[in-house]
């Protein structure tokens, strides 16, 4: 359910604007990233803070 809503948020995103999202736990952060990168967006990192990983994501 994650990476529907992180891709329903790229969806607006004009082409080369950032989204940065928030993920909790192990799951979604092994598949968000993963499934942007099948779309063929660009992962420009992932910042740990705590119990939260921020992913920065490049709209393709």
């Amino acid at each position: 359910m994650t990476f529907v809503r992180t891709k329903l948020r790229l969806e607006r995103l004009k082409p080369g604007e950032i989204l940065k999202v928030r993920l909790r736990g192990e799951e979604p952060l092994r598949n968000v990233p993963r499934a942007a990168r099948d779309e063929g967006h660009t992962i420009m990192g992932i910042e740990a803070q705590g119990e939260v990983h921020i992913v920065t994501i490049r709209r393709a």
